[in-house]
C-alpha cells in the first residue's frame, strides 16, 4: 500500500521590515515592534501621493549581496535569494539529488521596479539603452529561477501568482510536490518588492492603504475600530520542506509539519472578499480535512487581517464559522500590524510565524488595537505574546488575495 509522505519544515529564511533574517524578525514581532516608517525619499511630494510611509526592508540588499548579483536581479529576486540562503543554511544545507529537489517561489506583482525603470529608459533615452537583462529580471518567475539555479533544483521550479495569497499557495504547491513523490525536498515561499511610487499611488487611489501619515507605526491596526487600510510592506519568506522520511534519515531538526492545505476561490469580485466568507470557510475546512486534525486541536490562527474596514471582520466570522465553539480557545494573531502587508511575500512570512509559534509555544501579538471592534468574535492576542499549551497543537495560517484567492495552511507541532 502506498502512503502519502508527511511534510515537515526544516529550514526558515526571511528578510522583512522587522529584520534581515528570521531570528531578528521573530524577536521584533514578539516585542511588538512596527516596521512602518516614513518613505526614505520624496516620492509623495513629487508625485502628489497621499501616502508618505511604508514598511520597507530593515536591512537593505546592498548590505548583504555583492554588486554583480544586485545588478542582474530585480529587488523581488534579491529578497528571495537572501531568504533562501538563510533557509538553506538553517536546514543544514541538505545533501539531495537535484532531480529530487524542487523550488516554488511566488510573487504577487513580480519585477515592477525593472519594468518601470526600463520604460523610463525607453522613453527618455531610446530603445538601444534598454538593458539586455530586462526581461529575465522582470519575469514573475525570475525569483524562483534564481533560487533553482543557485541550488541546482531540477525536480521543478514554479511561480504561482495569486496576488496576496501567492506565498502561501507556493508552500501548498510544494507540499503537493513532496506528497506526490515528485521531490524529497522543496524550497518554497514568496517575495515582493513593490514599494515604488506607481503601486503606492495605485493602492492609494483604490483607498486600500492607511493614510495615517502622522503616525506610521500606529497605522496598521487590524480589528481596531479606527483601522483605515493596510500598510504596504516588502520582503520575502522562504521555508525548506522535506518528506519526514528524508529529514529523519539525515537527522534534520524539524520545526513543524505542514499537515493540511486548503484552496478555494470566491468567484465574486476582483478586489472585495465575498461578504459571507464562503470561500474563506471552504479553504479552512479543506485544510482541516486534508490534515485530519480536529477543530478542537487548533489553538492558534495567524490571520490574513490586513487592517481593512470590511475584510478583517469577514475573516473573523469565517474562522468562527469553521471552528465553532472550539474558536473560544484559539489565540488569534494579526502580524501585519507589525510587518505591514508584504503582498506576495505575506503568506510565506506568516507561515513562518505560525511555524515558530508552535515550535516556541508563543503566539505573537497584534499591536495598535486600542479599541477592539465590538463585532470581533475571536480572542485577539494584543500587545504581548501569549503562551500556547503543551502537547500536540495545530495552527492555521490564512492568506487571501485580490481576485478571490483563498489559501489556508494547517500547521502542526512535532
Amino acid at each position: 500500500m502506498t502512503t502519502v509522505p508527511e511534510v515537515v519544515v526544516t529550514g526558515l529564511g526571511a528578510t522583512t521590515p522587522l529584520g534581515g533574517d528570521v531570528p531578528s524578525t521573530w524577536q521584533a514581532a514578539l516585542a511588538g515592534e512596527s516596521g512602518a516608517r516614513p518613505l526614505e525619499n520624496d516620492w509623495a511630494e513629487r508625485y502628489d501621493i497621499p501616502v508618505t510611509f511604508a514598511a520597507q526592508l530593515r536591512v537593505a540588499p546592498d548590505q548583504v549581496l555583492p554588486r554583480p548579483e544586485l545588478k542582474r536581479m530585480d529587488p523581488s529576486a534579491q529578497y528571495a535569494v537572501i531568504a533562501t540562503r538563510e533557509a538553506w543554511k538553517d536546514a543544514g544545507s541538505p545533501e539531495v539529488d537535484g532531480d529530487r529537489l524542487g523550488a516554488v517561489v511566488s510573487s504577487g506583482i513580480g519585477g515592477i521596479w525593472t519594468t518601470l525603470d526600463a520604460w523610463d529608459t525607453l522613453r527618455e533615452k531610446g530603445g538601444r539603452r534598454v538593458l539586455p537583462m530586462t526581461v529575465p529580471m522582470l519575469m514573475p518567475n525570475s525569483p524562483v529561477a534564481y533560487v533553482s539555479l543557485e541550488l541546482g533544483a531540477r525536480a521543478g521550479a514554479h511561480a504561482l501568482v495569486s496576488a496576496c495569497a501567492s506565498g502561501a499557495e507556493a508552500i501548498g504547491y510544494a507540499v503537493d510536490m513532496i506528497r506526490s513523490g515528485r521531490a524529497d525536498v522543496v524550497v518554497a515561499g514568496g517575495t515582493e518588492a513593490a514599494i515604488h511610487p506607481m503601486p503606492v499611488a495605485a493602492f492609494a487611489a483604490s483607498r486600500t492603504l492607511s493614510t495615517r501619515n502622522d503616525d506610521p507605526a500606529a497605522a496598521s491596526r487590524p480589528y481596531d475600530t479606527a483601522r483605515d487600510g493596510f500598510v504596504l510592506g516588502e520582503g520575502a519568506g522562504i521555508v525548506v520542506l522535506e518528506s519526514a522520511e528524508h529529514a529523519r534519515a539525515r537527522g534534520a531538526r524539524v520545526y513543524a509539519r505542514i499537515a493540511g492545505v486548503g484552496l478555494s476561490a470566491d468567484g465574486y469580485h476582483i478586489t472585495s472578499p465575498e461578504p459571507s466568507g464562503d470561500g474563506q470557510i471552504r479553504a479552512m475546512q479543506a485544510a482541516l480535512a486534508d490534515s485530519g486534525v480536529a477543530a478542537a486541536d487548533v489553538h492558534h490562527v495567524n490571520a490574513h487581517a490586513t487592517s481593512t474596514v470590511v475584510g478583517d471582520l469577514i475573516e473573523a466570522r469565517s474562522i468562527r464559522g469553521v471552528l465553532g465553539p472550539d474558536a473560544d480557545h484559539v489565540a488569534l494573531s494579526a502580524t501585519k500590524s507589525m510587518t505591514g502587508h508584504l503582498l506576495g511575500g505575506a503568506g510565506a512570512l506568516e507561515t513562518i510565524f505560525a511555524v515558530l509559534a508552535l515550535h516556541e509555544r508563543q503566539a505573537p501579538p497584534t499591536i495598535n488595537v486600542e479599541n477592539p471592534d465590538p463585532e470581533l468574535v475571536l480572542d485577539l492576542v494584543r500587545d504581548k505574546p501569549r503562551a500556547l499549551p503543551d502537547g500536540p497543537v495545530a495552527a492555521i495560517n490564512n492568506s487571501f488575495g485580490f481576485g478571490g484567492h483563498n489559501v489556508a495552511l494547517l500547521v502542526t507541532s512535532v
